[in-house]
């Protein structure tokens, strides 16, 4: 088979696949040092897999070190160890809000440095004005707290997280993935299925077919 027709026959397999929007199909993927590798990595692969172009976007372009969180006996808390890296495509200086259509926070212990950024803050407020797709999973609901954008919603994030939610005057669930609005939140990476699909199903229209 020539490598041109497989191709031709992987993007056309990719426009039948829920999630594929071949109108500004670019996704926004907030990280930075301390951000927790498998959420990154998942990320970037999924939307890839899916046909959207990805870029990641950090306080300034560079190699990036990630970290896995894990829970061992002993400890009341998570374990930090070095995770896989990833490469910044960009700095949050160089992000143009309209060349995407969606902004995901991803977690790990990035936000907690990350919401301090006024940048980074601003974009996300962007995102919100346009009415585009902001997505936030685990420790990412800090920068949306810190953005103003939790007050009055429904969502979800790590459960260790949840004071600051509410404290920011957002309702916790339990549920793994919660959708309110335009904005998709979910515990952990242990709720990516959940996560992704909604995600996919909400940017394809067919939010309902992903519940059935």
């Amino acid at each position: 088979m020539r490598l041109s027709h497989v191709a031709s026959v992987t993007r056309r397999d990719l426009e039948g696949q829920v999630g594929y929007i071949s109108y500004m199909a670019k996704i926004l993927i907030v990280t930075g040092d301390g951000g927790e590798s498998y959420e990154a990595l998942y990320a970037v692969h999924r939307f890839q897999e899916a046909g959207w172009e990805t870029a990641v976007a950090a306080p300034a372009r560079r190699p990036l070190n990630l970290v896995m969180h894990d829970f061992q006996p002993g400890w009341d808390t998570y374990i930090e160890r070095p995770g896989y890296g990833l490469q910044a495509d960009l700095s949050f200086d160089q992000v143009n809000v309209d060349d995407y259509a969606a902004i995901l926070l991803l977690g790990g212990r990035a936000p907690e440095y990350l919401r301090n950024n006024a940048r980074l803050l601003d974009l996300v407020n962007a995102f919100d004005r346009a009415g585009k797709w902001i997505f936030a999973i685990c420790h990412g609901i800090q920068i949306l707290a810190a953005a103003g954008l939790a007050a009055g919603k429904r969502l979800t994030c790590y459960e260790h997280v949840r004071r600051e939610a509410e404290q920011a005057g957002a309702t916790w669930l339990t549920d793994q993935t919660v959708c309110d609005g335009r904005i998709i939140t979910a515990q952990t990476w242990q709720s990516h299925p959940s996560f992704y699909r909604e995600i996919f199903a909400r940017l394809s229209g067919r939010a309902d077919a992903a519940r059935s």
